[in-house]
């Protein structure tokens, strides 16, 4: 039911910027992919998979006209945390960092976590982790849209 008044009220564009958070920068796509792994390290996240979308769609017949980056990081302190509580959350695991074309700019996004991080506020050491893991990663986030 819930789910039939939120579709009512909310179009399907508003819902996906609800859930994603966005930050829009004037350098290269190439220099911001080229900094990834180095911030990674220096916010603590282990990088565990790039994926080169615009690659992976041209190989299978499908070319796009623009830039597509995809990075699985994670930090394991807090999927540990998160996995032993709340297995469900699986879903959203480990977290995407989007890196992509958009108008002439680079946009790096990821899901908007703060809605669903509500969801394990049960259990304060993990929420407690799985905030400070948010927050790092939009401070990485801008770190990554600096010159």
């Amino acid at each position: 039911m819930f789910r039939k008044i939120i579709t009512s009220f909310v179009p399907a564009k508003k819902m996906i910027d609800m859930f994603t958070l966005k930050i829009v920068s004037n350098q290269s796509i190439d220099k911001i992919a080229d900094k990834v792994q180095a911030e990674c390290d220096n916010y603590k996240f282990a990088l565990l998979k790039t994926y080169n979308y615009h690659e992976i769609v041209e190989s299978k017949g499908f070319p796009i006209k623009r830039k597509v980056f995809i990075y699985e990081i994670c930090q394991a302190k807090t999927a540990s945390l998160m996995l032993t509580d709340f297995p469900g959350f699986s879903i959203f695991m480990p977290c995407k960092l989007a890196v992509y074309e958009n108008d002439c700019k680079t946009v790096i996004s990821t899901m908007n976590m703060e809605l669903m991080l509500k969801a394990v506020n049960s259990n304060k050491e993990l929420y407690g982790n799985a905030v400070s893991l948010f927050n790092t990663l939009k401070l990485l986030m801008a770190n990554l849209a600096e010159k």
